[in-house]
């Protein structure tokens, strides 16, 4: 609200909000009372080792979803000049996380929503993260002909995709209430979009490649079933911070 940070009231506390400033606080509480998530209210929101920009136009990042991110970095070797996509990308917090981490790869972030594209880019460029390119699409639609990594086989695919059964009662609660349903909502039982790129990923993942899918709590078994179908290999599930079942993987045969 002030744009300083967060340790400044602590120091400065002697300092007293001015009309405007108590006039835009009171109006930022009122708002925040209906439920409206605090993410919207800053504009930001914490993620892996970055102060991430959100709006409503993205998904707001959560705790979990880091897991996803420290999935990925004990696949991919220090150094790697791998290929990764981050499909679904919204804000971009895996994408940029990955790329920060193992700059010597090349991560391409799509996402549906070119409003969405637009906050990751602004979180890109507020970072200072280059080796990353964005492009518009659905899912694997997005690999347009001109696309940096098109015609060429992935290492890793990851996506935290949206997973939420369309009657979850859990919708009408708290911050997902405001959240983009696109970003929420998989179908009547939450997995269509986890099916579509479990199965589209084959098609771009190079001999050994990796996918690596965020899920429901309830969703483990059942995505591990699928990717077991789809004849991926090592399959596993690991669980959040939480302990619930949360990521699942699996990886291409090298032959």
């Amino acid at each position: 609200m002030l744009g300083k940070p967060r340790y400044w009231p602590y120091v400065w506390g002697e300092n007293i909000l001015s009309p405007p400033e108590h006039e835009r606080f009171q109006r930022l509480i009122d708002r925040r009372a209906t439920g409206y998530p605090i993410a919207y209210l800053t504009g930001e929101r914490a993620f892996w080792s970055f102060d991430l920009l959100v709006t409503e136009d993205v998904l707001i990042p959560r705790p979990e979803t880091e897991c996803l991110v420290q999935t990925a970095l004990d696949i991919i070797p220090k150094g790697a000049k791998w290929r990764v996509a981050d499909l679904g990308t919204g804000a971009g917090p895996v994408a940029l996380a990955l790329a920060r981490e193992r700059p010597n790869c090349r991560v391409t972030a799509t996402d549906l929503s070119a409003a969405a594209l637009r906050v990751a880019k602004r979180n890109a460029r507020k970072h200072k993260i280059g080796n990353v390119a964005f492009q518009e699409g659905s899912w694997f639609d997005a690999f347009r002909p001109d696309a940096p990594a098109n015609g060429m086989d992935y290492h890793l695919i990851v996506s935290n995709p949206p997973y939420v059964a369309m009657e979850d009662p859990h919708l009408l609660e708290g911050d997902v209430r405001f959240e983009p349903a696109l970003a929420l909502v998989g179908g009547p039982d939450g997995c269509d979009a986890i099916g579509h790129i479990a199965h589209g990923a084959r098609k771009h993942l190079g001999p050994g490649g990796w996918l690596i899918l965020e899920h429901g709590y309830d969703q483990g078994k059942q995505v591990r079933a699928l990717l077991g179908e789809l004849d991926y290999c090592e399959v596993k599930t690991r669980r959040d911070y939480g302990e619930q079942d949360r990521i699942t993987l699996g990886s291409v045969d090298i032959w």
